[in-house]
């Protein structure tokens, strides 16, 4: 009916000027005539131009005033001309017309607020806030500074109207012509196919999108790290325990007990259970005694080694208490060489910020073979980071307490136009390895880095909280590329 009213118009005049007018005319809701109207101007029957008037109405406060009055003149009403006090001024008003009548008639001058007495300051008030709300109520004009008051005390509000004019279009006929969607069988067998006419294909339209599965940029970076160790002929370490005993996550390290990362500000121990019931004995004692009064070459650490903190159960700290149990069983059997890597979570109780989380991915490679040098950990290095894309590489003199000599990598971020540590290398002391029964010409060269650090340079992310945790948005894991080329 709407559809029909509109075109049967424009058949005989040349314009509608206002749509809202128009529907009140013939009886038809103006919504109704809004959704024809968009659907007519869609097949271009018609042209519509956008009509938009704005005018002030009253909210439900302000109509309320129309009413019953201002609240400062029905609290100024309220007050006797000898005065009255302030309880019962507060019972012979509503709570909320004394709260706002209060301020607005100090503000006014119009009463004298005493400790006790309420009294009035003038005789006689008029309510211009009544008189503005009606004005605006029939439509006066109303100057910009009421305007800005009444708005400040939301008692009026900007109600936009929207409405069209209408012209005919390229395509007007005084009747839709209804276009078919699909060719049927029935068309084809009464042959009226040849005079129908059919809806044009939207080829641009993009179809309904895919909802799938999505690789978080940690795992692809993950997955890639994993490849490039498995190309180099490296074997993965079993890293399913997050819980370790203290004596592999530091003893067997060579690390001394009163290192300060074995403190509780740095490591997550654990309450039950609190301690470990099996280590190898014979393995231990020579630990201990590699602790208190060195060999191999090594004077110790000179101290009193105790059993009671090698047994206290931790989060791993890092995943070389991996490496350390994978260097035990591989020497208590005949020696061969081998190349292990792991990849997985660690912990460490330190504040969090945009760099740091309490939990991290740590990537790990060892290399065992003997006669190994500090020369094959710098080429194993080289070509393990040139297969990630970074061929310039500096290494720097640094200490760790379980390899001797340490380098702390660094490689050259063209984007940052600076050298930028990526993870931190060495070979295994002889006080770490000897004791495990591991021959004397046996050498590990190791390295580690974070998996955050690189994925969050190769994706652009620069707080690792948008990366990794309950802050992630799903919808940079959702945007970010199946793969990324470029890198071997």
């Amino acid at each position: 009916m709407a559809e029909d009213a509109i075109l049967g118009f424009l058949e005989k005049n040349e314009k509608i000027a206002d749509s809202g007018k128009f529907a009140s005319n013939i009886g038809i809701d103006h919504n109704e005539i809004v959704n024809v109207i968009k659907s007519l101007h869609g097949f271009r029957l018609v042209d519509a131009e956008d009509i938009k008037r704005e005018k002030w109405v009253l909210t439900d406060e302000g109509k309320s005033y129309t009413v019953a009055g201002s609240p400062e003149v029905q609290l100024f009403l309220a007050v006797p001309p000898e005065g009255i006090s302030r309880e019962e001024l507060q019972k012979k008003v509503d709570p909320s017309v004394y709260k706002i009548g209060c301020s607005q008639a100090i503000k006014n001058k119009w009463l004298e607020m005493g400790k006790a007495q309420v009294s009035r300051k003038v005789q006689q008030v008029e309510d211009q806030v009544k008189d503005l709300l009606l004005r605006i109520q029939d439509g006066e004009a109303v100057d910009q500074g009421d305007i800005d008051a009444l708005k400040k005390r939301k008692l009026i509000a900007l109600q936009t109207w929207k409405s069209y004019s209408l012209t005919k279009g390229p395509n007007y006929a005084p009747k839709r012509k209804k276009v078919a969607t699909d060719l049927t069988r029935e068309h084809l067998q009464r042959g009226d196919w040849k005079d129908l006419e059919f809806k044009e294909y939207n080829f641009s339209a993009k179809g309904q999108p895919a909802e799938g599965g999505h690789l978080h940029p940690l795992l692809k970076v993950r997955k890639q790290l994993q490849m490039i160790f498995l190309q180099m002929g490296f074997e993965e370490m079993p890293t399913n325990n997050f819980v370790e005993s203290s004596f592999w996550n530091f003893d067997a390290l060579f690390q001394p007990q009163q290192h300060p990362a074995r403190d509780s500000h740095d490591t997550f121990f654990l309450q039950v259970p609190s301690t470990t019931k099996k280590l190898p004995e014979d393995y231990v004692e020579r630990v201990k005694r590699v602790h208190e009064s060195g060999g191999y070459g090594s004077r110790g650490y000179g101290y009193d080694w105790k059993r009671e903190e090698a047994n206290k159960n931790l989060l791993r700290t890092h995943t070389t208490a991996v490496s350390s149990r994978m260097l035990y069983l591989l020497a208590q059997k005949p020696f061969a060489p081998k190349k292990y890597f792991s990849i997985d979570r660690v912990f460490r109780n330190e504040a969090v910020d945009r760099t740091h989380l309490a939990e991290f991915h740590q990537i790990e490679g060892l290399v065992c073979d003997r006669g190994l040098t500090l020369g094959d950990l710098i080429g194993v290095l080289h070509d393990f980071f040139s297969r990630l894309g970074m061929s310039k590489l500096r290494f720097k003199p640094a200490y760790n307490p379980y390899t001797e000599p340490s380098m702390e990598i660094f490689s050259y971020h063209e984007g940052f136009k600076k050298w930028v540590e990526i993870g931190n290398s060495g070979m295994f002391r002889p006080e770490m390895l000897l004791p495990m029964g591991l021959p004397e010409d046996v050498r590990v060269i190791a390295w580690g880095l974070s998996l955050e650090r690189p994925t969050m340079i190769l994706y652009g992310i620069d707080n690792i909280r948008d990366l990794f945790g309950h802050k992630v948005d799903l919808s940079l894991i959702k945007r970010n590329p199946i793969c990324r080329l470029g890198v071997d």
